[in-house]
Parts: C-alpha cells; structure tokens; sequence
C-alpha cells in the first residue's frame, strides 16, 4: 500500500506493507503528473513501513527509472534497511541522479528543500 502527496515539485511516497506493482503504476502515474504540470520532480520515498515488495515490483522500477531518469531533480530515500542503501546506489550509478539515504525523514526534506547545485 503507498500513500502519495504533492507539494510543488516535491512528491512524497510512503509505502506500508507489501509494495505491490499495483501500488507501482499507481506511484507512476502521479510522479508523470507531477513532472507534466512542474517539471522536474523532487521524489522522497519513505520506504520504512515496507514490509517486502513483489518481484515484477524490481524490474518495473529498473525500467522506469531507466526511461525517466531526465524527469527526476534528487531523491530522497528514507529507510533503515541496508539492502536499500545499496539499491539507491546502485540506481545512482544506472541513472546519474543525485539519490542521498536518511534514517529520519526531517532530515531528507531539508537536503531536499536546499536549491540544487
């Protein structure tokens, strides 16, 4: 289950439980809104209440993030887990994105409100 807000061109993602590929398109669909009406997006995904994801969850990300890697600003990823630490690295590498980790979400929205270099 995830839970989507705007704000600008910052859009915050909260997933809950199981990550489903359901719950992935749903989260496409609103961050190519958000890209459409603001241009590049600012993402914060809060991954702490993910409890685990579905396979087709991981080959669906890796293709969208290969064809919209251009829409994205930075993205914040909050998350204790250590496999999604290097995940986000590995996704920085494949996309040239600027992705950063944080254990606290407070201190993602302040990298993320700070203009971008």
């Amino acid at each position: 289950m995830i839970s989507i807000q705007h704000d600008g061109n910052l859009v915050s993602v909260t997933v809950m439980g199981e990550f489903s590929l359901a719950d992935f398109k749903a989260f496409e669909e609103e961050v190519l809104y958000a890209v459409r009406f603001q241009g590049k997006a600012d993402l914060l995904l809060d991954l702490r209440g993910m409890l685990s994801y579905t396979v087709d969850v991981v080959w669906e990300e890796l293709r969208f993030t290969r064809a919209h890697a251009q829409d994205f600003a930075r993205i914040a990823v909050v998350t204790g887990d250590e496999w999604m630490v290097w995940s986000a690295w590995l996704s920085r590498l494949f996309t040239g994105i600027e992705i950063r980790v944080f254990d606290v979400d407070e201190l993602a929205l302040d990298w993320l409100a700070q203009p971008v270099e």
